[in-house]
């Protein structure tokens, strides 16, 4: 029987603001900049080979801040080069953000923005009929993997994209986090496979093993406080539930019994812990960054 549950991502306004929440709740962004500060310059100086210009692409970018963030420590390895950046972005609101942010921002002359306002699916149909030569020495795909119908092959586009010695950068929720747990017991309820996956990176790296893929990846720890999903009619209690669930208002559009397994799950040691009488929800991620096709 077909699901009568709606996905998310189709009421874009809705899903804004259960993402900003979700922010404000997580250490998502925090344990991101703590990476690009800490791991990625590492990564970051052996690509290039010596180019004074460099090509990078996001994926998924939404509204720019963390691939500013990676693009200033692109700089700080290697000083003096432009950088060609693509970004490819279905939202027009995150767009236009980080348009607005780009404008605003000093020292940014290195940078040449092409905004791409589409999926990555589109991008990857426009490159394929534009017949594009074009090699990328940095791409990166934050949090977008679960938008994708075939997640694997999206995978395979874009390394297929890379110079001798570029990188692909890859950011999902680990298959460790309650995310994993979550999507493992209820994924054939919640997951609508035409629009959005319950991807983690554990998927990803058995793809990755069963085509003798190479891959270096790096554990983020982050959490989550949920704890106003458990008071009946919170407003914002229902957008994170819609945010966990990848649900459109799934408080009032699950059944009885997939709403009351969700929130019991939600509350088992192996999704979330209690500390001082709120539920933190356990939101690792897991960073995978592939080498290029050999």
């Amino acid at each position: 029987m077909a699901s009568p549950l709606k996905s998310l991502v189709i009421d874009d306004n809705r899903y804004q603001k259960s993402f900003q929440l979700f922010l404000e709740r997580s250490s998502e962004h925090q344990c991101m900049q703590d990476f690009i500060h800490n791991t990625l310059p590492d990564i970051l100086a052996s690509i290039g080979d010596g180019k004074s210009h460099l090509n990078v692409i996001g994926v998924g970018s939404g509204a720019g801040e963390i691939d500013l963030e990676m693009l200033s420590q692109l700089r700080l390895k290697h000083p003096g080069v432009t950088v060609d950046n693509e970004v490819v972005e279905p939202s027009s609101t995150q767009l236009h953000q980080y348009k607005v942010m780009v404008s605003q921002k000093p020292n940014l002359d290195y940078i040449k923005c092409t905004w791409n306002k589409m999926t990555s699916s589109e991008f990857e149909e426009q490159w394929r009929v534009k017949k594009m030569t074009k090699k990328a020495d940095f791409i990166h795909m934050i949090q977008m993997l679960y938008y994708v119908k075939d997640p694997g092959a999206t995978i395979e586009f874009f390394q297929s994209l890379l110079d001798k010695k570029g990188k692909l950068l890859i950011i999902l929720v680990s298959g460790e986090s309650g995310w994993g747990k979550l999507w493992r017991t209820y994924r054939s309820q919640l997951c609508h496979t035409e629009i959005s996956q319950c991807v983690t990176t554990g998927d990803m790296k058995s793809f990755l093993d069963s085509k003798g893929v190479s891959y270096q990846s790096y554990e983020l720890p982050s959490q989550m406080e949920i704890t106003e999903c458990f008071t009946e009619g919170d407003e914002k209690g229902e957008l994170l539930l819609d945010f966990l669930t990848e649900v459109l208002d799934f408080s009032n559009t699950a059944s009885p019994e997939l709403k009351a397994g969700v929130l019991e799950l939600l509350q088992h040691p192996d999704c979330s812990k209690e500390s001082n009488g709120k539920v933190i929800f356990n939101n690792n991620l897991e960073v995978i960054v592939i080498d290029p096709q050999t």
